[in-house]
């Protein structure tokens, strides 16, 4: 281990408090806390005019990028894996650009805050936010990416198991994106771990509506609220 010798400079990086509250104690794989907190000092750094950066811009940076190395996966491995936990906790945003039909795919990444949904929001609707950049040559079509149930099953609850993939398929196509990845989210800061659990919440919005139940709000806080019907004897909490 390479000893530190102290921090030499006052230049500092301003870390919104939900990060030590809400993410941090959560936070299990090293390469999302990395990524996340690179993210983060990006933001800080280039401030509201440049909001987005891609995969290799943090590879630019060797020292970073060399440490996310471990005895698992390459240094490119984590990173990619670091930026999809990110994106499915909901700590980033993930949008694909592309210049024309025949040109190549660009992936962005930028914070969740609520600028950045609303930029995000307005790029899908061929509309801009402000004065902010965009990146250089900015292309003519955005399409936001959401995690598909999968990698949000395998990075909340755990190992996908054959007899669940059958489940998580005809949810995907019962329900809306956005609200799988609500539902999970809403678990997730219940640490109720559970399919059954998720998927209660789902078939309640569609018997009741989703209406306000959003993550952080009242009800999302008791987890005995979406386990009131048939499947509460099958779920620990």
């Amino acid at each position: 281990m390479k000893a530190f010798r102290g921090f030499d400079r006052e230049e500092k990086v301003t870390v919104p408090a939900q990060f030590f509250t809400e993410l941090l104690p959560f936070i299990e794989d090293r390469a999302e806390l990395m990524v996340t907190l690179y993210a983060l000092y990006l933001a800080d750094t280039f401030g509201e005019e440049h909001p987005f950066f891609r995969a290799e811009d943090l590879a630019q940076d060797r020292t970073f990028y060399q440490g996310l190395a471990d005895p698992q996966r390459t240094s490119e491995e984590a990173l990619q894996e670091g930026l999809e936990r990110a994106v499915a906790r909901g700590t980033l945003l993930h949008v694909r650009s592309r210049q024309g039909p025949d040109t190549q795919v660009e992936d962005w990444y930028c914070l969740n805050t609520p600028a950045n949904r609303e930029r995000l929001d307005a790029l899908a609707r061929g509309e801009l936010v402000g004065t902010w950049a965009l990146p250089p040559e900015h292309p003519t079509a955005w399409e936001p990416v959401r995690p598909n149930i999968f990698t949000l099953y395998e990075q909340n609850i755990g190992l996908l198991q054959p007899l669940i993939a059958d489940e998580l398929r005809q949810a995907e196509q019962e329900y809306p994106a956005e609200w799988i990845e609500e539902a999970f989210r809403i678990a997730a800061e219940r640490n109720v771990r559970h399919w059954k659990y998720i998927r209660a919440i789902l078939e309640r919005w569609a018997r009741e509506g989703r209406g306000h139940e959003k993550t952080g709000g009242r009800d999302s806080q008791d987890p005995k609220r979406y386990i009131s019907g048939p499947y509460a004897h099958l779920i620990k909490h």
